[in-house]
C-alpha cells in the first residue's frame, strides 16, 4: 500500500469551473451533533441537534471542501448560545474563503412543568431552531420556537348548549432581538396567549382544571397570534418577529391557520 502522506493528492474541489454560475449555499445538512444549550433554570441542558452548515461558492470553483465544515463545528465544542454561534460562521468564512456563511441548529428543548393542581412533574418538549449567518462583516441571528398549546373555539362555545370543541394548536415564532431572550420566556408568552398550556402529566384534578381553564379562555387562531404579538410588542428587545399559529381542528378535516409579522428585516 502506498504511503499517502508522501503523495500529492488531487484537490478536485479547487479545480476551475467554466459555467460561470455562483452557488448561493453549499455545505452539509442533517449532521447529528450533541450540544449543550443555556437553560434559564438549570444553567444548561444537553440535547442533540440536527445541524446544517453552508457557505457561498464563487462561480470559478468546482466545489467546496465538505470536511472543513465538520472540522469547524468540532473545533468550537458543544456549548451553543447566541454569542458563540457567530464565531462558528466567521470561522466558516475564513476556512472556506467565503463571503457568506450559515449555521442552522434544530433541536428538542425540554422544560419541567408542574401540573396546575397536584404539582405532578413532567417534561414537555419544544422544538427550537437557531439560524446564524454572516454576510461579509454583517451578522444575523434568528431564533425559532414551536410551542404546543390548547385552543377552544369561541364560536362553538357561543352556539352550543353543552361544551365546545377544542384542539391542540402549534404556535411557531421567529424572533430577532437586541439582547438575549430566554427560550423559557418565549414559551411562557406563547402559552399565556392560548386557552391553556400543554402538560405531559395530569392527574384527574389537573385535567378538570385545564379543561375548565380552556373553556373560560376561548381563542380563535386569529386571537392566538394577536395575543402573542401584543406580548412581543411589549418587549423592547424584540425588533422583528413572525408568528404562525395552526390549529389541528377536531371537527374538521383541515387545520386553521394565521400569521402576523412585524419589523424590518436587516
Amino acid at each position: 500500500m502506498k504511503n499517502t502522506t508522501t503523495i500529492s493528492l488531487a484537490d478536485c474541489q479547487s479545480q476551475k469551473d467554466h459555467r460561470k454560475i455562483k452557488i448561493n449555499r453549499v455545505g452539509v445538512k442533517g449532521l447529528k451533533y450533541p450540544i449543550e444549550v443555556r437553560d434559564k433554570n438549570f444553567e444548561s441542558q444537553h440535547t442533540v441537534a440536527t445541524v446544517s452548515l453552508m457557505v457561498d461558492l464563487p462561480h470559478h470553483f468546482k466545489g467546496t471542501h465538505m470536511s472543513r465544515f465538520v472540522e469547524v463545528l468540532n473545533s468550537h465544542g458543544r456549548m451553543v448560545h447566541v454569542s458563540n454561534v457567530f464565531s462558528i460562521v466567521h470561522e466558516l468564512q475564513k476556512k472556506l474563503h467565503a463571503e457568506t456563511a450559515h449555521i442552522i441548529l434544530e433541536f428538542p428543548y425540554f422544560i419541567e412543568k408542574k401540573a396546575p393542581v397536584t404539582g405532578s412533574k413532567g417534561l414537555v418538549d419544544y422544538w427550537v431552531r437557531f439560524e446564524a449567518a454572516a454576510y461579509l462583516n454583517e451578522t444575523d441571528f434568528v431564533m425559532w420556537v414551536t410551542v404546543p398549546v390548547t385552543t377552544l373555539c369561541p364560536c362553538s362555545k357561543a352556539i352550543s348548549e353543552r361544551g365546545a370543541h377544542n384542539q391542540r394548536g402549534y404556535v411557531s415564532v421567529a424572533l430577532r432581538f437586541n439582547h438575549t431572550i430566554w427560550i423559557e420566556d418565549v414559551i411562557e408568552m406563547v402559552e399565556s396567549s392560548a386557552s391553556s398550556p400543554i402538560y405531559s402529566l395530569l392527574k384527574r384534578p389537573d385535567e378538570k382544571y385545564v379543561t375548565e381553564q380552556a373553556f373560560d379562555n376561548p381563542v380563535f387562531v386569529e386571537d392566538l397570534v394577536r395575543n402573542v404579538a401584543l406580548r412581543f410588542n411589549a418587549n423592547q428587545d424584540i425588533f422583528w418577529y413572525r408568528i404562525e399559529a395552526e390549529n389541528m381542528e377536531s371537527i374538521h378535516n383541515h387545520a386553521a391557520y394565521a400569521c402576523v409579522e412585524k419589523g424590518e428585516l436587516p
